[in-house]
């Protein structure tokens, strides 16, 4: 966190960037192509139903900015990264900002989801924000301009039961963004790190394997995606390099900081399925 001196110490400006934003359709990717829209921003989007697409890009048709193009692929697989790249080089677009949001979740004990489950989840959640980097980032050192974004989860900063393929890809993805902000920091392409916790988006709803009837997480710990979006970008704007963008998610990173006991505590309290 800024000294509170800092707080409103703007450094980068999003308005009318060309921003790449992965799993555009459902939870925060909507709302990111909203907000940066409404930043007169041009857009390169891309999730994985192309009727998906074509939804997003009527419901926004009216908003300042511009889709500037789309593609519908699967970016678990190293061929659906590659062509999202390649699909930007052929219009000659190189995004000032990459914001890799696409991602998935399973749930249950680690022994009883399926392998090719999790194997998915880490292939879209950890290694296409790295492989899409790989692609994207000589560019953006090249002309000394960009930002990267990784939409990691507080369960990146705070690992729980019932989640840990999941967790271990976010916390994955912190760790690739501390080295790649010290990799970069010189040639101005900054990095971000974004944790949120619960949010009304699809991820509530995902796979669970072996734990009985779903869980529901009280209305007070839920956060409107909205607003989350609302924050991230406000952390972008100040080059933060961790943001925690809703209440939930900076008391997990205080209480991470400050009682690190707790954690475990609390963790082996939480019903599994045994």
């Amino acid at each position: 966190m800024l000294p509170r001196s800092f707080k409103e110490y703007s450094v980068t400006d999003v308005q009318n960037k060309l921003v790449l934003v992965t799993g555009a359709c459902g939870g925060f990717g909507e709302h990111m192509v909203k907000q940066f829209l409404d930043r007169n921003c041009r857009l390169i989007v891309t999730d994985i139903d192309e009727l998906q697409i074509a939804h997003l890009k009527e419901a926004n048709g009216s908003r300042d900015g511009e889709i500037t193009t789309s593609i519908a692929t699967d970016l678990s697989a190293s061929s659906g990264c590659t062509d999202l790249f390649k699909h930007c080089e052929a219009r000659e677009l190189v995004p000032d900002v990459l914001i890799n949001n696409a991602g998935i979740a399973v749930a249950g004990r680690h022994d009883r989801v399926p392998q090719d489950r999790w194997e998915t989840l880490l292939n879209l959640n950890l290694f296409a924000p790295m492989r899409l980097t790989s692609l994207f980032l000589p560019k953006m050192l090249e002309r000394e301009s960009g930002h990267i974004v990784n939409i990691s989860s507080l369960a990146g900063w705070v690992g729980a039961p019932n989640l840990s393929a999941y967790a271990a890809s976010k916390f994955g993805l912190r760790g690739f963004g501390e080295s790649l902000a010290a990799e970069t920091a010189k040639r101005n392409v900054q990095v971000s790190n974004v944790y949120p916790s619960f949010s009304r988006t699809p991820i509530l709803d995902s796979e669970q394997f072996g734990m009985g009837e779903r869980k529901v997480v009280p209305d007070n710990m839920i956060s409107d995606p909205a607003d989350v979006v609302a924050n991230i970008i406000k952390g972008m704007e100040r080059d933060r390099l961790h943001i925690f963008p809703d209440r939930i998610a900076l008391q997990g990173h205080y209480l991470k900081r400050f009682a690190p006991w707790a954690i475990p505590f609390f963790s082996r309290r939480i019903p599994t399925d045994g």
